[in-house]
């Protein structure tokens, strides 16, 4: 996904501390949201990442994908977006946003919701637990990419030019029947291979610059201002992006193989399809997409954090309010 990113919390100064007991729902946990609450805020954030930068997305699909042509033809972003106007016009740079919206909303409610059940079991009440945290962000991504890779693969191959697929219905469908089901996960060993450094890379970077951010402005420490979220949100997706393009471009190799003249591997290894893209294009082939990938991830990334955010400061209105008319 976009942003495989686990929520930072905080309890803010205007929430009343939350006590756990006999007539309180266990499920109410950091900044006295409950866990149902998590869910949703994690949903809704995804799904409006990925729908508003769908365009780009398909952009990088595009630029990413190698025909059965020796030696390939560099494509640049300008060139991509006018060839897909001039020839599919505006609604070509939706094909297959129906799949995303399928998958993304689910994924993201998956991935908050692992993550907070293992969270609370690793870190045994320690809440500064580091270790507990990234094992917890492993667990979350290994369960959300099972649940958004074949919809990412029906998406992928619906944004390709002259794509046979009438629709995501008629994808999975064909797809089923004339490849069976392992195909919709063929990509998936290298979707998590691939998410485990940009979530690292993502995490490392964020709260890195959201630190410097505050030391800038040490208003917003206070209050960690959507600001400085959505800043230090773009410059993490930004950088995890650009470190892990080359396996986004094998994760894309390997869900479109067969289709609209797509190389077709003969196994599923990362290793193997690094070898056939290197052998046609040379490293740079590693890097194709690479810019509309940074162009997606740096603005999804800030509209993530930031949704997140604002949905959870939604719930912890709603809460408070709750809580007064009782």
């Amino acid at each position: 996904m976009a942003t495989d990113a686990s929520p930072k919390y905080r309890t803010p100064d205007f929430h009343p501390e939350v006590s756990v007991t006999p007539s309180t729902p266990a499920t109410l946990q950091h900044d006295g949201l409950e866990f149902w609450q998590f869910m949703i805020s994690g949903s809704i954030a995804g799904s409006v990442e990925h729908m508003a930068m769908f365009p780009v997305d398909t952009l990088k699909t595009r630029m990413q994908v190698l025909d059965a042509s020796f030696p390939v033809k560099p494509i640049g972003v300008r060139q991509a977006f006018n060839s897909i106007l001039k020839l599919e016009g505006p609604a070509g740079l939706y094909r297959g946003i129906g799949a995303m919206g399928l998958g993304a909303g689910p994924a993201h409610a998956v991935y908050f919701s692992v993550y907070e059940l293992c969270k609370e079991f690793f870190s045994r009440g320690d809440p500064n637990n580091s270790v507990a945290h990234a094992v917890s962000g492993i667990c979350a991504t290994v369960a959300s990419d099972a649940v958004i890779t074949p919809m990412d693969m029906v998406k992928q191959r619906l944004q390709l030019k002259s794509s046979p697929y009438k629709g995501v219905a008629d994808c999975v469908k064909r797809v089923l029947v004339e490849e069976g089901i392992g195909a919709l996960y063929a990509s998936y060993r290298t979707t998590v291979v691939m998410n485990a450094p940009f979530t690292a890379v993502h995490f490392a970077t964020y709260e890195a610059a959201k630190r410097g951010l505050m030391e800038v402005d040490p208003e917003s420490a206070s209050e960690e201002s959507l600001v400085v979220h959505a800043t230090a949100g773009a410059m993490a997706g930004a950088l995890a992006a650009a470190v892990t393009t080359p396996l986004d471009v094998v994760k894309t190799q390997l869900q479109c193989q067969g289709v609209c003249g797509c190389d077709r591997f003969s196994s599923s290894s990362i290793g193997n399809v690094i070898q056939t893209i290197v052998r046609k294009d040379g490293c740079r082939g590693l890097m194709r997409g690479w810019i509309p990938r940074i162009l997606f991830h740096a603005p999804a990334a800030a509209i993530c954090w930031s949704t997140y955010e604002a949905s959870k400061s939604f719930f912890q209105r709603l809460n408070d309010t709750d809580t007064s008319n009782c």
